[in-house]
């Protein structure tokens, strides 16, 4: 009992509250598929560096950046690079880093320095990055399909309107 409402007062105060509270209004809203309002947004990946671009892409196709964020379905939006030759990576990564992968044959590892990669594939430098920083279930494989790369600045989506996002050219 309340020393200074008593035991009725308490109980008349907690049903006028409840009565004037709107209890619908609390329900979650789950974005799905057909309700995610996807956009399309281009991205010059000149002179970008590639972990930090990697990862801002990894928000927009994820939805992270909206606020009707809802992580078990594919809210993000569409994203497309162009230029992704053009790349810059930070301190000596040019020499010393490279991608592996095996064949799955006995002495099958083969590795490939990032400087011939960019040379042979520049679009999977980035695609690997981006792929790497999603989900790994089916959920992953649906977003990433919601990215374009491309090595110039040529690309088919201009029917689409795409915004151009500025990234910070922090160095």
């Amino acid at each position: 009992m309340h020393p200074v409402l008593g035991e009725v007062s308490a109980v008349k105060t907690h049903e006028n509250i409840k009565s004037q509270m709107n209890t619908l209004s609390y329900k979650t809203v789950s974005v799905n598929k057909e309700n995610a309002n996807k956009q399309w947004f281009i991205v010059d990946a000149e002179g970008q560096i590639l972990g930090r671009l990697a990862s801002e892409i990894a928000k927009i196709l994820r939805g992270k950046n909206k606020v009707c964020f809802t992580p078990h379905s594919d809210c993000g939006d569409n994203v497309i690079i162009i230029n992704a030759e053009k790349i810059a990576l930070t301190g000596n990564k040019m020499d010393t880093k490279y991608y592996v992968r095996h064949t799955g044959y006995p002495g099958g590892k083969r590795i490939r320095p990032i400087k011939e990669q960019l040379e042979r594939k520049p679009i999977a430098v980035l695609e690997h990055a981006i792929k790497g920083m999603l989900p790994k279930t089916k959920l992953g494989d649906e977003i990433f399909r919601n990215l374009y790369v491309y090595a110039g600045t040529d690309h088919k989506h201009e029917a689409q309107q795409p915004t151009e996002i500025k990234f910070n050219t922090i160095k």
